[in-house]
Parts: structure tokens; sequence; C-alpha cells
């Protein structure tokens, strides 16, 4: 019996030793946490994707809290979630404009020729790391799906051996873009209605052997801005997303239809 109770009372002693000391050690390491971080990362999507350059949600909300960060630094949120940490942090926030992925390849299987049948590690990365071309055009998506492998939304898709964006899945995070060794991925502005779906820099006549659709650098579309958004450098046309009024005659006059509509472009897949 006496066993019994000393026991119990040495368990007893023991538990309120080790409470004091977790409550003294709780207290003397205890990290005040800031209202408003806490209250902006709930208002944060939480794709965790690293798109605002901070490591994950987290990271982002503790640095606008700080004011190390901007209160629109969020691309993914947009405008809505700008606004809404506006508020907690008592400043304006300017407008954001949500960005969307583009591919700028319009190289499906009905405009450019497979060179042969690849087999090996489905992995674009690992195809262009090994110096393989398996299309005829060497600039091309390679269609092996390493962007929609990395893609948090699920809103890309590979159709017809190239990469397709759903536009109203997309967040705009930009991993995509990241992932795609050949660079043929990027974010262009929601509002945007024209873009460049090509990414080959040979000349004009190469081009045709290898892709119907590409862009030949005739130059047509840049006589046919207004407002010198269009420029074409190495052989390819460029736009200048500031400059575009979105008037569409570079999307009408172009002989190769290669200057697309993102939206029709980024569809629904």
């Amino acid at each position: 019996m006496n066993i019994i109770v000393i026991t119990t009372l040495v368990i007893t002693v023991i538990g309120i030793v080790v409470g004091a000391g977790l409550v003294f050690t709780g207290k003397k390491f205890h990290v005040e946490v800031d209202e408003r971080e806490t209250a902006v990362r709930e208002v944060l999507p939480g794709n965790n994707c690293g798109a605002c350059g901070f490591a994950g949600c987290d990271a982002l909300a503790a640095a606008i809290a700080k004011g190390e960060a901007p209160v629109n630094a969020c691309p993914v949120g947009g405008a809505p979630v700008a606004e809404k940490i506006g508020a907690i942090m008592g400043a304006d926030a300017e407008a954001v404009e949500r960005n969307i992925a583009f591919v700028k390849c319009k190289g499906d299987c009905s405009v450019t020729k497979r060179q042969g049948n690849y087999v090996g590690v489905m992995d674009c990365r690992s195809v262009a790391l090994n110096g393989l071309s398996i299309n005829a055009c060497d600039f091309g998506c390679l269609g092996l799906g390493s962007c929609a492998a990395v893609c948090p939304e699920d809103a890309i898709q590979m159709k017809d051996g190239v990469a397709v964006v759903n536009r109203w899945k997309c967040v705009g995070c930009g991993l995509c873009a990241k992932a795609c060794p050949k660079g043929l991925i990027e974010l262009v502005p929601e509002h945007n209605r024209v873009a460049v779906q090509c990414s080959n820099r040979d000349r004009g006549p190469q081009v045709k052997q290898v892709c119907s659709a590409g862009c030949i650098g005739c130059a047509i579309c840049v006589r046919q801005c207004q407002f010198e958004a269009i420029t074409v450098e190495n052989n390819l046309a460029h736009v200048n997303y500031a400059n575009c009024t979105q008037c569409g005659a570079c999307v009408e006059k172009c002989p190769v239809k290669v200057i697309t509509p993102p939206v029709a472009a980024a569809q629904s897949v």
C-alpha cells in the first residue's frame, strides 16, 4: 500500500515540476505574433506557390505585417486580396491586374511533325538536358507535360502535343513558366487580347519547313500597329503589353495567324 502511495506522489510531483517547467519555458521563449500578420495570412489564398518572391504565404504575411512587402504583393489574389490586406494594414492598395499563363507555341500535331517516337522519361526538362530534338521545330513545345506536372491548380493539359492553359483555373503563379526548359510560357495581363503564339527565331523559309503556324518575321504586324507596340527581333514578333491598345489590327493582318488573343489560346480544356 505504501508503495502505491509513494509512486503516486512521485508521479504527481514529477508532473507538477514538468508542467511548471513548460510554463516557464513557454513564457521565456514566447514570440509575440502581430495580429495583423495573422489577419493577412487568413486573407491570402494559400497556394504557397512562391510567385510573390517569398517562401509561401506565411512568409509573405510576415513580410507585409513588417512593412517589408507591399499589400499587393500576391499576384494570385489580385486586386480583391490586395484591397482586403490594404484595409488590414491601413494602406491603399494599387490596382493589381491578374495575370494568366500564355504558351508561346501553336505547334500542335496539325501544323508540325515529330521527328521520331520518343521513348524515355516523360519530362521536358530531361529531354532538353540531354539535347534531344523530338520535334521538327527545335523551338516548339516538347509536349511531355513538365508544366502541367507543377501546376497546383491543374490548369494545364497537353492537347495534340502542345500545352494548353485553362484560363479559368490559372492563378498566374508562374510555376509553369519556371518549369518549361524552352521558355515558352509567359505571364500576360488577363485583359490582353494580343500575344505572339510562337518562339521560333529562324528565318521565315526555315520556319515554314517545320511549322505552318510559326511566325515568319515578315513585320506586317509592325507596320499595322500605330502605337509601336510590336517589334520584330531575331525574326520573331514581340508585343509590348504596356503600349498595346488591343485594337486587333495585327491579329487581323498576320498572314500565318500566329498573333493570337490569349483568351482564345488559353481555352478551357
